[in-house]
């Protein structure tokens, strides 16, 4: 005979596994700092405007 589970124990551990996963989710999607996200932009943006100014016009 096999020996008995604590259902309890299984239920936590099985929250505690998806509440990992969704931690790494978040964490992938919004895993830049504010100072990082204002620094991609303007980056970004220096390339957008540089990449106009060269635009020749017909």
């Amino acid at each position: 005979m096999s020996q008995p589970v604590n259902l309890n124990r299984v239920r936590k551990q099985k929250a505690r596994q998806e509440k990992t996963v969704r931690a790494a989710q978040n964490a992938a999607a919004h895993g830049q700092t504010k100072a990082s996200k204002a620094l991609q932009k303007a980056q970004t943006d220096k390339a957008a405007k540089t990449l106009d100014s060269h635009r020749r016009d017909p």
